[in-house]
């Protein structure tokens, strides 16, 4: 079992820059592929970005590609998500998630443990 806790949201301009964090515990982070989620006001949770276990590999969705970059650090036990270009549509809870399968998910329902999440504002 993992505990994910993210940090990093706040308050940011369009077009300004945030970098979330999650901290994982225990000592198989890498076996865990990690990936980003998003929930804005009144819609569904939805995929952002995804790494593999190694790092190896990322997946992006279409709204967030050439904007955002996610990175682990294995030894830290840690993924970061490096949001430029900020807009207001962007504007969300984010949630960090991990899973232990094969390959790289991008559903929510693929992932087994997630934390309890971040609000990012992005004002016009």
């Amino acid at each position: 079992q993992v505990q994910l806790v993210e940090s990093g949201g706040g308050l940011v301009q369009a077009g300004g820059s945030l970098r979330l964090s999650c901290a994982a515990s225990g000592r198989t982070f890498s076996s865990y592929n990690m990936g980003w989620f998003r929930q804005a006001p009144g819609k569904e949770r939805g995929f952002v970005a995804a790494i593999a276990k190694s790092g190896g590999s990322t997946k992006y969705a279409d709204s967030v590609k050439g904007r955002f970059t996610i990175s682990r650090d294995n030894a830290k036990n840690t993924v970061y998500l490096q949001m430029n270009s900020l807009k207001p549509e962007d504007t969300a809870v984010y949630y960090c998630a991990a899973d232990r399968t094969i390959w790289v998910p991008t559903t929510e329902l693929a992932y087994d443990y997630w934390g309890q999440g971040t609000q990012v504002t992005v004002s016009s």
